[in-house]
Order: C-alpha cells, then structure tokens, then sequence
C-alpha cells in the first residue's frame, strides 16, 4: 500500500518488496491505494454532487473496450467520470486545469486531458485508460514493460499520464529519436521532475513496441 499524498510506503508494505516488483505492482493498474484524506474529500465531492445532480442523465460509454451505462451531468469531465463513476483511479487527477498531463487518455487513439473533457462528448468514441493496456492473459503493454525495464519513475503520481501520451505518439510515430519523443510527450509533467529517466523508459517502450512488431 502507498500514500499517495506523500509517496511513501505506509507501514502495511511489506519490507521484503523490491522496489521493481513495487512499481510493477502499481503499474498493471495505474493505481495505489487513496490515502484517507484524499478518500474523504472524493467522497464530500461525490455528495455535493448526488444532492445537485437533477440533471445527470444515463448514457453509454466505450470504456477499455466496454460498454458502461453512467449518469452523468452536463458539465461533468471525462476524469471524473472515470475516477469517480467508474472506479478507474489509474487516470490521475494533477492541476484539475489541462496543465499537468497527469489524466490523459486516449480518445479514438489520440491522447487528451480528460480533465478538460466533457464525458457526453465522448460518446460514440473509444475511450481508453490505463487499466485497458494491459491484455487480458495479463502480459503488460510494451511500453508499461519499458517503465519495468527501466524503473522510470521516482513516485509514479504522473505514470500513467507519460504512458498514455507516449501509446498515443507512438501510434503516428513508432521509431522516434530521442528528442522527437521528449517533444511529443512535452505536455505531460513530472512532480519529481525525473525527465531524462523517464524518457529512458518510453524509449525502452518504444523498442518494446518494434520488437513485438517484428516478432
């Protein structure tokens, strides 16, 4: 377990965990556990929310693949949708502002803030988290095996963010340079600001992706 306040390990980790076998853990999901304040204010929101929420209205999403029926409210973002509605947490919530890059998914293929989404625009299209990386045997995407391969990250909060923008850039452009990459990923940002581990990692996950490719 994590709190992801501080970026620490609480006392219910286990002492034995590798710190490789810690973020593989985290990255399958894209998600720790809430520490209890965070918990606390998500759910007074939530509240706030039901006791105004006479305009959500039921609609149908394509979700990792995944019809889901969710009642959503006018100006309700995808981010919150996801996290709140559906139980998806591995999409971050950083700046709340499109600044951070911490909640970007993919929307037919193409990374957006999803915290400057309205979720009723979304519908008809294919929407796709962090969670939906992964296959269903469990074998990682190649570019979450390149965050394994290289340990990419300090405390993870902007993981899943860097690894949803980089799907996405890789898809138009799969052989990038180094410097292509950073730039095409430059709308993403890192609390700890470990950029060049960090693009070690996509550019492992990029080499993960050729190899598949020609395999």
């Amino acid at each position: 377990m994590t709190d992801t306040e501080n970026n620490k390990p609480t006392e219910d980790t286990p002492k034995s965990v590798s710190r490789r076998s810690f973020i593989k853990g985290v990255i399958g999901s894209g998600v720790a556990v809430s520490s209890a304040n965070y918990l606390f204010r998500a759910s007074t929101l939530l509240g706030q929310q039901a006791a105004d929420g006479v305009g959500e209205r039921l609609i149908t999403l394509n979700v990792n693949g995944q019809q889901r029926r969710v009642d959503v409210m006018k100006q309700e973002t995808l981010a919150w949708t996801l996290r709140y509605k559906l139980g998806l947490t591995g999409t971050k919530l950083g700046c709340d502002r499109a600044e951070c890059g911490a909640c970007t998914v993919l929307i037919d293929d193409v990374p957006h803030y999803s915290c400057s989404v309205l979720t009723h625009t979304v519908r008809g299209k294919k929407v796709q988290t962090i969670e939906g990386l992964a296959s269903p045997d469990g074998t990682l995407h190649p570019v979450q095996q390149g965050v394994i391969d290289e340990q990419g990250f300090q405390c993870a909060f902007c993981m899943s963010g860097f690894i949803m923008a980089t799907v996405g850039y890789l898809k138009t452009n799969p052989s990038p340079t180094r410097s292509e990459l950073a730039h095409g990923i430059s709308g993403n940002l890192c609390r700890c600001q470990d950029y060049d581990k960090i693009l070690t990692a996509m550019m492992k996950g990029a080499e993960n992706i050729r190899k598949v490719n020609h395999a």
